[in-house]
């Protein structure tokens, strides 16, 4: 198996479930809060982690309380710290996230705090890790200067990139052109190629306009549609698989985890697309972001248990 560097952002997520999303200016009561580790970054490395990859975790502190919710999780669950970046200069970032109990949906404010400030020489000081690693997974959650950067000294090492488009920005075409594998929502997608993704055909469109910016593979997520998958050879429609969702938040993170421990593994792209669907079907029955994310055995399980889902 390859060596997976995951770059990205940490939150603590402060959650509460409540009956309704309150409107503006209205205080509704909540029936459960919990507070653990979060944020973009975060999820997509705990979930390549718990689903068996060799994980090398690059995220920024604050040096406060917050910070030691990442890196006691990160002791807890045998991962290595040696690339955590800490400042005294911001705080460690925090989510306040809402979750409707019915609907699942959520509402989220996220302040990065640390993790929007990685400098030049903090990305310039990753070179070797770079070296001996096969893939970079990253997201948008961090500023995105730093992004650039690291995308760039992975394409001068032969490192495979995959960008996960969350949160969605303007990104440059420079930036495009160095990704192997760029996994956006179906809103991030229409947000970047102007292509209202509402059924396969214009999946397909927009697909195609990241062709043209030099993006080698597409997967465009489609909640509990399932996921569009696109190379330049073959293309289609992956299905969701059916279960019961009592939290969605969280579950692009666990496609994105599980998606790259696969690749990483050797895995084609689409048997990597089925592999990180059971892992986001699992994370989604679960309340929260990092602790919802299963072991590979339930992985391997659940696998077992819907093979015939993969191919309805």
């Amino acid at each position: 198996m390859g060596r997976v560097v995951v770059f990205g952002s940490f939150v603590v997520d402060l959650m509460s479930r409540t009956p309704h999303l309150p409107v503006p200016g209205e205080t509704v009561k909540g029936s459960v809060f919990k507070m653990g580790p979060g944020g973009k970054g975060f999820n997509q490395g705990v979930a390549a982690h718990k689903a068996g990859a060799e994980v090398s975790m690059v995220t920024k502190l604050g040096k406060d309380s917050f910070a030691d919710v990442a890196l006691d999780t990160m002791h807890t669950l045998g991962m290595d710290t040696s690339h955590i970046f800490q400042t005294e200069e911001a705080e460690t970032g925090s989510a306040l996230i809402m979750v409707e109990e019915k609907s699942s949906q959520n509402e989220i404010v996220v302040v990065l705090g640390a993790c929007s400030r990685i400098t030049d020489a903090e990305v310039e000081s990753l070179s070797d890790l770079l070296s001996g690693a096969e893939y970079l997974l990253t997201q948008l959650e961090t500023n995105v200067s730093a992004v650039e950067k690291l995308v760039e000294m992975a394409k001068e090492r032969g490192v495979k990139v995959i960008l996960n488009t969350a949160p969605v920005q303007p990104i440059s075409d420079q930036l495009l052109s160095r990704v192997d594998l760029i996994t956006p929502n179906e809103v991030e997608a229409e947000t970047l190629s102007g292509i209202a993704v509402t059924d396969e055909e214009n999946a397909g469109r927009a697909a195609d306009w990241f062709f043209q910016k030099g993006v080698k593979a597409v997967m465009i997520t489609l909640g509990g549609r399932g996921v569009y998958i696109a190379t330049r050879e073959k293309r289609g429609m992956l299905p969701a698989f059916r279960v019961d969702a009592v939290d969605t938040t969280g579950a692009g993170d666990a496609f994105n985890g599980g998606l790259v421990t696969a690749l990483a593994e050797g895995k084609d792209l689409w048997e990597a697309a089925i592999f990180a669907s059971a892992l986001a079907a699992l994370s989604v029955q679960r309340i929260g972001t990092t602790p919802s994310m299963p072991v590979r055995a339930e992985i391997d399980a659940f696998l077992q248990e819907h093979r015939e889902e993969q191919h309805d």
